[in-house]
């Protein structure tokens, strides 16, 4: 079946028979997260717009604190249009910084703190920032260094342990520094006091975010995120997770990636909710945190909540506050979802979405359950919104039928324009404003989403398609597995064989015989793993998803 034979089977949208009321109706989304932002200082200035351990910022103070920062950025010649990187973790100075920015009509470079040097100097080159926002602790150890010579003219640090008082040594585990001569603090410019300047509010075609992808496929790209893209997602996570009035967002994922930028920042000042951070993960610190705060709705990768899970001190009642519970940026295994369930109470949504559809692309909508696939044990991502199309086509862009695997193609007001000065890279991944996610998948005749895996990470085993997640749900079903990942190696007889890299849930105990045994019981013959490899992590992303890549450049045991 080609599109050009008969309609598009897609085009009917029969996703939206699943959709409920709210999920279905039109939004009229602010321009900006600015302008969300203004409408919550009026309705509610008073009310705390972000905690941070035992501080609180209210509505009325993070745009005071926001202006002052937009009035010193256009003081120092920043223009509209030009680019401030923010390398932070989740602390008030990130959402100042952001907001600041935004207010004088510059375009935000989130970046992960946990690049390095080499990463980071490519970021800059290319985005050609004109500011940096960074921690004290980063600009004295590397990033001096890294922006000499970079488009970098303006540079403001912060010191993390600002606002706050605890000083909780699990994860604030650093000194205050001497304010270097180079830089300006940025609590101290939030301080001055100061307006930002006037005909600069964003509009929703202004260009938000330039987010580089993780670069699994090469050097990063600047995905070019617009307003309209951010406020489009985050409005539909307002009105379709049926949250209570002023609710309470725990920032699981971190604000420097998209799912935390739209789906806690985002969702949250469009709510004219509260907004708890604390700094970065710790299982036991966001156990602390959910009692303390008591959130109605959080969202991170499935190996987060694989950690909670483990962690000795974890009880239901944690959960207990939690209306919604959505996971996303890393494969949700089926038997996560129901170890979650029976032990603590929450049933985890799933979601689906990247970088280039800012976010989400398909969720479980909140008053239903992902079925799992009955032939591959594969659970759904959920459905997508009422406004985009998603379809399932094959190497020649032609869509298949419902049921069968293809690449999985997006358009909708979440999908970006393109790459940042990539128009080669933007014509190949958004043909005709369509975006390839590189990702195989399959939809039901309901029109329920399912993953099966990157194009890119098949596995050809003796010309046999060998998909990892497939292997790696089975390994999740395994009592003493917490984390699992699948590659293919070389293999001088089939080509590519299948091996597994395992970390053990605490006091498990079990060898590779065994979880290769429980595998080849479970699958068809050239698809369990070959070797199994116990280590005590698996590398990650700061997002949480585990890197494929890096275990596949492991060196080979003999």
């Amino acid at each position: 079946m080609t599109v050009s034979e008969t309609e598009s089977i897609y085009a009917a949208r029969p996703w939206t028979g699943l959709l409920n009321e709210a999920q279905r109706g039109p939004v009229d989304p602010p321009a900006s997260l600015v302008h969300a932002l203004r409408t919550a200082v009026a309705e509610a200035p008073d009310r705390t717009c972000l905690t941070y351990f035992d501080a609180r910022l209210s509505f009325r103070e993070v745009d005071e604190l926001s202006d002052s920062v937009a009035a010193y950025l256009a003081a120092r010649g920043l223009e509209r249009g030009d680019r401030v990187a923010v390398i932070l973790q989740n602390s008030p100075h990130f959402v100042l910084a952001l907001l600041g920015a935004w207010k004088a009509g510059a375009t935000v470079v989130p970046v992960n703190p946990m690049y390095k040097s080499g990463e980071v100097s490519h970021v800059l080159r290319d985005a050609e920032a004109a500011a940096l926002v960074c921690s004290q602790r980063a600009w004295e150890s590397y990033l001096r260094d890294t922006a000499a010579g970079s488009p970098v003219r303006i540079v403001l640090t912060a010191s993390e342990l600002d606002f706050q008082t605890r000083d909780d040594p699990r994860v604030l585990t650093f000194e205050r520094l001497p304010q270097a001569a180079d830089a300006e603090d940025l609590v101290a410019v939030a301080r001055q006091g100061g307006k930002a300047p006037e005909g600069r509010d964003p509009e929703p075609s202004d260009i938000a975010l330039i987010s580089y992808t993780s670069g699994t496929s090469g050097t990063p790209k600047g995905a070019t995120n617009l307003h309209g893209n951010i406020m489009y997602n985050a409005e539909r996570q307002r009105t379709g997770l049926a949250l209570p009035d002023a609710p309470v967002y725990y920032a699981l994922a971190p604000l420097f990636h998209i799912t935390g930028m739209v789906c806690q920042l985002g969702a949250c000042l469009t709510s004219v909710g509260t907004l708890v951070l604390t700094y970065r993960f710790e299982a036991g610190l966001v156990l602390e945190a959910f009692a303390e705060h008591r959130p109605q709705y959080t969202v991170g990768p499935s190996t987060a909540f694989m950690a909670l899970a483990a962690h000795p001190d974890v009880t239901p009642e944690h959960f207990a506050s939690f209306v919604n519970i959505s996971s996303g940026g890393a494969p949700l295994p089926p038997a996560l979802v129901e170890k979650f369930r029976a032990g603590f109470g929450p049933y985890i949504r799933n979601g689906y979405g990247l970088t280039e559809c800012t976010a989400p692309c398909a969720s479980v909508p909140p008053d239903l359950e992902a079925p799992v696939d009955p032939v591959s044990g594969t659970l759904a991502v959920g459905v997508p919104g009422p406004d985009g199309v998603v379809r399932i086509i094959d190497d020649r862009g032609e869509e298949v039928p419902f049921g069968e695997q293809g690449e999985i193609a997006v358009r909708g007001p979440q999908v970006v324009p393109g790459y940042w000065r990539r128009p080669e890279a933007t014509a190949e991944t958004f043909p005709d404003g369509e975006l390839r996610t590189g990702d195989i998948g399959f939809m039901d005749p309901q029109g329920w989403l399912y993953v099966v895996d990157r194009k890119k990470d098949m596995i050809n085993a003796s010309g046999f398609k060998v998909w990892p997640r497939e292997v790696e749900d089975v390994l999740y079903t395994h009592p003493a597995v917490r984390e699992a990942a699948v590659v293919g190696i070389p293999d001088g007889y089939r080509g590519e064989t299948v091996k597994a890299y395992i970390s053990l849930r605490p006091g498990a105990a079990t060898d590779p015989d065994d979880l290769a045994l429980y595998c080849k019981e479970r699958l068809a013959a050239y698809k369990y793993p070959r070797q199994v490899e116990i280590l005590p992590d698996l590398p990650k992303t700061a997002s949480g998803k585990i890197l494929r890549r890096e275990l596949r450049s492991r060196p080979q045991q003999d």
